[in-house]
Parts: structure tokens; sequence; C-alpha cells
């Protein structure tokens, strides 16, 4: 059995190492893995490890930031594999140096390795898949091989690689906001792909904002672990204005709004004493920005973070093609609801490789076609598509805002799978008529009952 792994992250990068210890003979096809969110992940992995939590508080936890429309098998399912994804970590060289409280959490349970974890765990897994014998093919997918509803493999360079199973593993699309601290990169055009191939997304118009984005040569993300930390967010009249620790779809809210007053919004760090070697990424970004957090007021935006929505998998991340599955934060089963609880997502890298590669050992599936139609074509006018996401899709929204932004979205001359993904988002916020969790509607401003339930966008093909 062949199989192909779409992108090198955390979550490939564990399906990889599970499979090809298994014998199964695994490709990873992608850009090198210091070019994904995984390698720029800052604070760490959710872990209900600590004295005094247990799976239960950390269900509990998850659920109340997804604004309860979670589906909670799969909250459970994840959750309860912690002790099996902390293991599989430990076991391949992963030392974790401490662990923090976050937003969202009622324990610190987020463990981290020098608040730049995946800056460590990447190289360590990416070597250990190198000598098990797990083949880097680098380059770009452009598209998934679908032929008549079966799958054939993945083009590389208008090329068919022919594959047993894929997994989709390229993280989301982050990348079509004009502000991001992630990999510019992640545009979701595979995402794009199936659903143009017939495959669902689901709650796609659930995008979180990160609160503390720092806009210098760069985007940088400044850590939720420094918020955990002690730091207070305050005006530039040092009016403190919400609670720190609430969770991620507030506090940008919050700080959104105030600067929609004209204030500037800055972290005060000045009373971490050993921020320095608590935040060394955090504090070697500020210095060459000239920026002492000692001494100064880091000036902070919101940014484009995390997608919860994605390809729709089931509980073992399958797509509704055979030999199709989606894992990490390109999938959606229903694991972050509303809203992405703080390191949580990296939980799921982990739980979903394991479990992606048990599921294609016991399905053991044979490819369905020998050729598919290749469609690929140049990406065209992506900053524009970013600049409509952004401002018709983004922290606060409106129906006549989502409205105008579809229209703007039909005159763009870009490649339809980008389109597709924007249009997803657009139509399921505009269908949303309420508030929950990553989702703002300035015209319905509360949750609503007959909304508790996901948001599916799949077009009839």
């Amino acid at each position: 059995m062949e199989v192909g792994i779409v992108g090198g992250g955390l979550a490939g990068l564990v399906a990889a190492i599970s499979l090809v210890e298994k014998g199964v003979d695994v490709s990873i096809i992608g850009p090198k893995s210091k070019d994904s969110n995984s390698y720029l992940a800052q604070a760490g992995i959710a872990f209900p490890l600590v004295e005094g939590d247990s799976i239960r508080i950390h269900v509990l936890d998850t659920i109340r930031a997804g604004k309860y429309i979670n589906d909670e098998e799969v909250v459970w399912n994840v959750i309860s594999k912690s002790t099996e994804a902390y293991s599989f970590l430990v076991s391949h060289g992963v030392t974790f140096t401490g662990n923090e409280l976050e937003g969202g959490h009622s324990h610190p349970r987020v463990f981290t390795i020098k608040s730049e974890t995946g800056k460590h765990v990447i190289p360590i897994l990416e070597k250990h898949a190198r000598e098990l014998g797990v083949n880097f093919v680098r380059g770009f997918v452009e598209e998934i091989g679908i032929k008549n509803g079966k799958l054939a493999g993945v083009f590389l360079n208008g090329e068919l690689l022919k594959f047993d199973a894929v997994v989709v593993a390229t993280g989301g699309f982050s990348g079509l906001y004009r502000f991001t601290a992630g990999v510019k990169e992640n545009i979701g055009l595979l995402i794009g792909d199936l659903a143009l191939k017939g495959v669902p997304l689901r709650d796609m118009e659930f995008v979180q904002f990160h609160p503390t984005g720092f806009i210098g040569r760069r985007t940088y993300l400044i850590t939720e672990a420094v918020r955990g930390a002690g730091a207070k967010l305050v005006t530039g009249d040092g009016e403190r204005f919400v609670n720190e620790l609430e969770t991620r779809d507030v506090v940008a809210r919050a700080i959104y709004l105030k600067m929609l007053e004209g204030k500037g919004v800055f972290l005060d760090a000045r009373g971490i004493e050993d921020f320095k070697d608590r935040f060394p990424y955090v504090y070697s970004v500020l210095k060459k920005e000239g920026i002492d957090p000692g001494k100064d007021l880091i000036p902070v935006t919101p940014v484009a973070h995390y997608t919860m929505g994605g390809i729709s998998v089931d509980i073992f991340y399958r797509t509704r093609i055979r030999g199709l599955y989606a894992i990490g934060e390109a999938a959606s089963n229903g694991f972050h609801g509303a809203n992405r609880l703080a390191s949580n997502s990296l939980l799921e890298c982990v739980v979903s490789g394991l479990e992606v590669a048990r599921t294609i050992l016991r399905e053991e599936p044979k490819r369905g076609a020998n050729d598919a139609p290749y469609n690929f074509d140049e990406l065209g006018d992506v900053d524009s598509i970013r600049e409509i996401m952004w401002n018709h899709a983004g922290i606060v929204r409106d129906k006549s805002s989502l409205l105008e932004g579809l229209k703007k979205l039909e005159g763009v001359e870009a490649d339809q799978r980008l389109k597709v993904v924007a249009k997803a988002v657009l139509t399921l916020a505009l269908e949303r008529e309420e508030s929950r969790g990553s989702h703002y509607r300035r015209d319905f401003p509360f949750m609503r009952k007959e909304f508790e339930r996901p948001s599916f966008f799949h077009l009839n093909v």
C-alpha cells in the first residue's frame, strides 16, 4: 500500500511516522516542514495531565470555548487520547520544559518547550521520519486527482503521482486574510479543490483571530502564554478593558472595538521579570523591532490565526471519497466547535495523525482510478480575495457587509478554488444569523438556539 501525505507539519509527520512504522510505503509531498504553521507554534500542546486536571474537565473547557456546537463524541475521542499523544511525542524524543495557563483553560495544561514548541518538535519528528524511510517530495501539490468520484492520487507539477490513499494535511486557510501571523501560502487551495469536486466543507464561517498580533517588518504572534504569565491589555491612556484570559474571540473582539474607537491597544508585560527566559522567541522579535518588553508597551492587533472550518470528515478523518482523508487544521469534524480552545490545535494534530494511520491500516484502500483530469490554473488576484475576507468576513460582520463581500468576490479574477473557499465563509456567515464563538454578527449579537448546530457548504456537482 502506498500513501501520499500532502503537508509536512505536525499532523502529517505523526501520520507518516505511524504508518511507516507499520511497514507502509509513505511519501510526504509539500514544502519544507519549517514552512508550516506547526513550526511557528509557540505556546504548546494541551494535555490534561497536571495535578487536579482531568479528561472530563478538559472536555468541558473545550465545549465551553466552542460555544456548544462541538461534536461531543469527537471531543471525547480526541482528549481521551491525550496520554497516547503525549507518550508518542516523548517516545520520539520530545522533551517539554514546562506548562502554562492559557485563556479558556481551567488548569495550566499547555505543555511547552520554551514557548517556541513547534521550532523544537517539528525537526525532531522530521528526523525520525527520514530515518524510518519516509520519502520527502518537495514541491507544491496543485490538486487532488479524482475521476468519477474515485481517488487517483495527487498532481505535482502537472504530473499525477498515484497513491492508494491520500491524506490532506495542508493546514487551514488563514493566509486568505490580509493580516495573518501564519504561513501566507496557507490559502486553502486543496480545500477549495475538493469542494469543487463534491466534497462538503464544514463550519467555514468560524475563523479565529488571535488577539495579540504584532505587525512590524512582518506579522508575528505574541503568544497567549504571555498573558497567562500576567501581561495586561491596556489602551494608550492606561485603561484595562478586558479579562486577558477570556477565550480568544472575546479578547480579539474587545481589542478590535477599542481600535474602532481610535484607541491604540498595547500589551503591558513589564511586570514579567523573567520574560527573556520564558519567552525567548517573542523577546528576540521585539528587540529586533526596537521594543524592550521589560520597559516598553507592546502594540498589538488581532490577526487571522486559525480556521475551525475545513474539509468535512468523520471521527476517523475519512472524507466521502474512499481512500481520501484529511487531518489537522485542513479537516473539520466538530472538535473545535465555534471557537478553538488555545493549544488544542496541536493536540488535534497528533491525535488525528495517529487516528488516520489506524484508519488507513484498517481499511487498506486501493486506488480507484488510474488517471484523472488536470485543471490547475494560475492563482490570479489572491490579494483582492484577502482584502474582501478581511473587510467583509472579519472579526465583526453583518448582513450588508457579507452581501457586499459576495458581490465583490464575483468580480475577482482568481482561481475558482480560492474563490469557493471565500464564498463558503461568506455564505455560511450570512446564513448563521447569530453570534457564536469566533463568528460575530453585529446585527444578531446573541447566540440563538436554532443555530446550535454545525454548518455545511456543499456544491452540487
